[in-house]
C-alpha cells in the first residue's frame, strides 16, 4: 500500500511524505505515483518559461527505508531485540577494534536511538489523541514506565565500552545516541503537557501533568550532569543548539537514508528512434532527387530547384518525426532514473517523469475530483488552468530488501518537497483593499487577503490497488498559509 501525507514545510514549500509498504511475499513490489497539480493561469506557468530543468530544481526528494516499527513496551521487555542487538555489538568491540565491529556497534546504535524515537513518537501521539487521559492512565503508566525503563537499560550499556581498548571517538558516538534520545523524549512529553494544557483541567489531569513534568525537568537535569546542552534564551546559544541538534538528528537516521544517483532514462530507445526520424527524412529527400533526375535529366533548373525544395522538407520531417517520438516516448518513459541500492545489494529502481498536459489528457476520476472543488462549474477550462502531471514508478525487490536486515523492513519512505517561489513571482499583492459599510453604515476600507489556490490529485497504485487524495495549498505572495485535504 501506498501512505500520504502533505503539510506545509515552510513559507514556501509544502512536504508531501510517501509511504512504500511492502507486502512482505518475498516478490516483486510495483508502486505508481501520478499528480497533476492545476495551477491558476496568471500565474503564467507555461512549457516556455516552466519545462522539465525548473520543474525538478524545484522538488527536493529524501528516499529512505522505514524505520521498523516496535512499541515501547516491546524496547523495555527484557528479550528486547535493539537493545540485545545493540549490547552484543558492543560486547563484540570491547574485545576486539576490528573495523567490521565498529560499524556493527555504529549501526546498531543509531538503529536503537531512530526504533526508539519512532516508538516514544507514536506513543505520545496515541497519548495526546485520547479523549480523556484521565480515563487513559494505563497509557501514561506505559508511557512513562516504559521510557524510564528503556533509559536507564540503555545507559547502563555505556560500561561495556568503558575501557581502554575503545577509543574516546568511538565512545562519543554512545554520547551522542543518548544526548538524542534525551531530548527526544524531553520533546515527545512536552507536546503532551501541551495537550493538557489546552484542555479542561481537572484535579486527575492537573495530577498527570505533574508526572508528565517531572519527567522533563529530570531529563533536563541529566542533560546538565552530562554536559548536554540546554536551551537557555541566549540567541546564539540557542542559535549553535538548534543547528547540533539537526545534526544529531541526521548521524542518528543517516543509515536509514538512501542515497539515489539519477540519471536519463530511455537513451538508447531515444536515439534509435530519432536515427529513424533521420532516416525517414533522408528517404524522402533522396527519394525525390532520385524521382526528378529520372524524369528532369542530371543538371536542370527543375531538379535544381526540387532538390532545394527536398532538402528544406527533410529538415522538417525529421523535426516532426522527432517531435512525434519524443511525445510517444513521454508516454512510456521517464525523465530520470535511480537504482535504490543497501550497501552493494540493489532493492529498487525508482523513475520519474514531468510534463505539461491538455485537459483531454487527465483521466475522467481526476477532472470529477478537481470539479468538487471549484466555486464555479468547469473551472479548469474556463479560467484555462494549467496542468502539471508529474509521474513517478517505484519497484523494490522484497527479498533483497529484507535480505539486507536485522531488523524487519516494512518498506521505503519517501519525503518530497515541493519549492513554491517560481510560482509566488507573478502573484499580487498579498492583501487588496476592499470598501464596505461598518455597523453605523459609513465607507470604511479592510484589507483582504488575495489567495490564490494550488491543486493537487494524486493517484496511488500498488499492484492492483488505486486510490486518489486530493490536496489544495493555500498560498499569498509572502508564502504558502495551508494545505488541506479536499
Amino acid at each position: 500500500m501506498i501512505k500520504i501525507q502533505a503539510k506545509k514545510h515552510d513559507n514556501f514549500s509544502v512536504e508531501f511524505k510517501f509511504g512504500f509498504n511492502c507486502t512482505n511475499d518475498g516478490v516483486r513490489d510495483d508502486f505508481s505515483v501520478n499528480a497533476w497539480m492545476f495551477v491558476p493561469n496568471s500565474l503564467d506557468i507555461n512549457e516556455e518559461v516552466y519545462g522539465k530543468k525548473q520543474f525538478y530544481r524545484d522538488i527536493k526528494s529524501n528516499v529512505r527505508l522505514i524505520t521498523p516499527s516496535y512499541l515501547l513496551r516491546e524496547i523495555a521487555a527484557d528479550d528486547s531485540k535493539p537493545l540485545s542487538l545493540l549490547k552484543t555489538a558492543m560486547e563484540k568491540l570491547a574485545v576486539s577494534q576490528r573495523e567490521s565491529y565498529k560499524s556493527e556497534y555504529e549501526y546498531h546504535l543509531k538503529m536503537f536511538a531512530a526504533i526508539f524515537k519512532s516508538a516514544i513518537r507514536n506513543q505520545a501521539t496515541h497519548l495526546r489523541n485520547a479523549r480523556s487521559l484521565a480515563d487513559a492512565s494505563y497509557l501514561v503508566d506505559e508511557y512513562l514506565v516504559n521510557s524510564e525503563v528503556i533509559l536507564k537499560k540503555f545507559r547502563a550499556l555505556y560500561a561495556i565500552i568503558d575501557v581502554p581498548s575503545v577509543s574516546d571517538q568511538t565512545r562519543s558516538y554512545f554520547r551522542l545516541c543518548d544526548e538524542f534520545i534525551t531530548h527526544i523524549v524531553e520533546i515527545q512529553t512536552i507536546r503532551i503537557v501541551r495537550r493538557i494544557d489546552a484542555s479542561a483541567q481537572t484535579p486527575e489531569e492537573l495530577a498527570l501533568r505533574e508526572r508528565f513534568a517531572q519527567t522533563v525537568m529530570a531529563q533536563r537535569e541529566y542533560k546538565k550532569r552530562m554536559g548536554y546542552d540546554v536551551l537557555n534564551g541566549e540567541v546564539n546559544h540557542d542559535r549553535r543548539l538548534v543547528h547540533h541538534r539537526g545534526m544529531l538528528k541526521k548521524f542518528i537516521e543517516s543509515d536509514l537514508y538512501i542515497n539515489l544517483h539519477k540519471k536519463k532514462d530511455g537513451v538508447a530507445v531515444e536515439q534509435i528512434l530519432y536515427s529513424i526520424a533521420a532516416g525517414v527524412a533522408m528517404i524522402f529527400a533522396t527519394g525525390v532527387a532520385w524521382y526528378t533526375q529520372m524524369k528532369y535529366g542530371n543538371i536542370t533548373w527543375p531538379l535544381f530547384v526540387v532538390l532545394v525544395i527536398s532538402y528544406m522538407l527533410k529538415d522538417r520531417i525529421k523535426e516532426l518525426m522527432r517531435y512525434y517520438f519524443a511525445h510517444k516516448l513521454g508516454n512510456k518513459y521517464f525523465d530520470k532514473k535511480a537504482v535504490i541500492s543497501i550497501g552493494d545489494r540493489r532493492v529498487g529502481v525508482l523513475k520519474e517523469g514531468f510534463d505539461i498536459i491538455s485537459y483531454d489528457r487527465m483521466p475522467q476520476e481526476v477532472k470529477d475530483m478537481r470539479e468538487k472543488s471549484s466555486s464555479i462549474a468547469d473551472e479548469t477550462r474556463i479560467f484555462e488552468e494549467k496542468i502539471l502531471l508529474y509521474r513517478k514508478h517505484l519497484t523494490i525487490d522484497d527479498k533483497a530488501l529484507q535480505g539486507n536486515a536485522d531488523y524487519p523492513l516494512d518498506g521505503i519512505n519517501e519525503i518530497m518537497r515541493l519549492h513554491l517561489t517560481r510560482f509566488a513571482q507573478k502573484m499580487d499583492n498579498p492583501t487588496v483593499p476592499i470598501d464596505t459599510f461598518d455597523a453605523d453604515g459609513n465607507v470604511i476600507t479592510i484589507q483582504v487577503q488575495k489567495s490564490y489556490y494550488i491543486n493537487i490529485v494524486f493517484q496511488l497504485q500498488h499492484d492492483a490497488k488505486v486510490e486518489y487524495h486530493h490536496f489544495r495549498i493555500t498560498m499569498t505572495r509572502d508564502g504558502v498559509l495551508h494545505v488541506v485535504e479536499m
